[in-house]
């Protein structure tokens, strides 16, 4: 359960995309956010992962 893109952002030359998934807490059950910026083309591999 992750959205995908949620801003592009624009720095001079560079395009950067900023992530953010759901991780549930293998102790607690709870769930928190991750959030990361990095280049487009890296989205799928990070959500991918656990």
């Amino acid at each position: 359960m992750a959205k995908k893109t949620v801003a592009t952002l624009q720095s001079s030359s560079k395009r950067l995309t900023k992530a953010i998934k759901m991780v549930k807490s293998p102790k607690s059950g709870a769930y928190t956010f991750v959030e990361s910026v990095m280049p487009p083309e890296l989205v799928n591999e990070w959500i991918a992962k656990k």
